[in-house]
């Protein structure tokens, strides 16, 4: 949700790509989720984050709550912040949605002030 999220509200400054510690393959409810809000996730993959994809970033953003503490250690280049979300697989439906928001506004907010 965050990459799609990410190319709506970045896209035109940023080259936005999302990667994790584990491939589960896209969560089926990200994806009705979405397209609540009119966006298309069908076709995204869902990727383990490796040594190539680190040192070409500027900046990595781990999302989910116990993410910061274990994502790979990142280059000295790389601006590296948290935004903890909690993950929703699992949960309730409203779950989704609730995140869904949550990860759309907190995005949508670092476009306009780029924090």
């Amino acid at each position: 949700m965050a990459e799609a999220w990410g190319k709506q509200y970045l896209g035109d400054k940023w080259n936005v790509y999302s990667a994790g510690i584990e491939a589960h393959g896209v969560n089926p409810n990200a994806i009705k989720a979405m397209n609540e809000v009119n966006i298309d996730i069908t076709n995204q993959t869902s990727d383990i984050i490796d040594a190539n994809i680190l040192n070409s970033a500027d900046l990595v953003v781990t999302l989910c709550s116990h993410a910061d503490s274990v994502c790979p250690s990142t280059p000295t280049h790389v601006n590296r912040v948290h935004w903890g979300f909690d993950d929703p697989a699992g949960k309730e439906w409203s779950e989704f949605q609730r995140v869904r928001d949550e990860i759309g506004e907190r995005i949508k907010r670092f476009s306009k002030t780029g924090e």
